[in-house]
């Protein structure tokens, strides 16, 4: 098995679309484990990836690819979630994290041990539902105290599979995910324009990358390959989702 490490040149001065990184691994299919802070939605929509994309397509030459996803009973919170994940993992496979703002007070440590542990990071602010809103519409204006509120309003409006989403199941059924299908587009799309939304005004979508940071990278530099600033702090971005990388990483939506 290759290291899982390895050094780069230093990234052009030129910006570039964010491509899907080439494996790092020996396996001839892709391999992710990724982490789900919540024990429900985040992970049906990780299965719901698998089962609607991951035997690749031949005809636009998407590879194939197998998501594991790590969760917990009752959920974890941000940090332990990275470290579940790397646990699982055990050096073989690559590891990613999805967590959200909610009410959590771990996230710049969870964004650290990511960045030890080579861990890509797709945090939602204030919640991964705003993800799923955002394959039916485009979303701005910071939440604030309101939370999650107005996210899951508009979801349930947004179509009648989710009209009493979260009233208690926060599952994702066959109905919810074929109301997803053929909308990722539009999703990435609507994540990609709330970095350029942003009040930090050096946030812009075109500066997002894949390109592995080297070795010793702080923490912020790993949480701008989202197309935020370095120094645009995680918990100022309201809103905001970086689930929109995974899909392009896999080659679900090219940008």
């Amino acid at each position: 098995m290759s290291s899982r490490r390895r050094s780069k040149k230093d990234a052009a001065s030129t910006v570039m679309p964010p491509q899907a990184p080439p494996s790092r691994y020996s396996r001839r299919e892709r391999v992710l484990y990724v982490g789900c802070e919540g024990e429900v939605t985040e992970y049906d929509y990780l299965r719901y990836l698998n089962k609607e994309f991951g035997s690749g397509d031949s005809e636009t030459g998407r590879p194939p690819f197998t998501i594991k996803p790590v969760r917990k009973a009752d959920g974890l919170i941000p940090s332990r979630t990275v470290k579940a994940v790397v646990e699982a993992a055990q050096g073989e496979d690559e590891t990613w994290v999805l967590f959200d703002r909610d009410s959590h007070h771990d996230i710049h440590e969870a964004f650290e041990a990511a960045a030890d542990s080579d861990t890509e990071v797709c945090f939602s602010h204030p919640s991964f539902e705003l993800w799923l809103l955002l394959h039916f519409q485009p979303f701005g204006g910071a939440q604030g105290a309101a939370k999650n509120t107005h996210v899951l309003e508009k979801l349930r409006r947004a179509d009648p599979a989710y009209r009493r989403f979260d009233k208690p199941d926060k599952g994702l059924n066959d109905a919810r995910t074929k109301a997803l299908r053929d909308k990722e587009k539009a999703a990435v799309q609507h994540a990609r324009a709330l970095v350029g939304q942003c009040e930090h005004d050096s946030c812009k979508p075109a500066n997002a990358t894949f390109e592995e940071p080297k070795y010793g990278r702080s923490a912020k530099e790993r949480a701008a390959r989202s197309g935020h600033a370095k120094n645009c702090d995680v918990l100022n971005r309201d809103p905001s989702t970086d689930v929109w990388r995974l899909l392009v990483s896999l080659g679900i939506v090219k940008v």
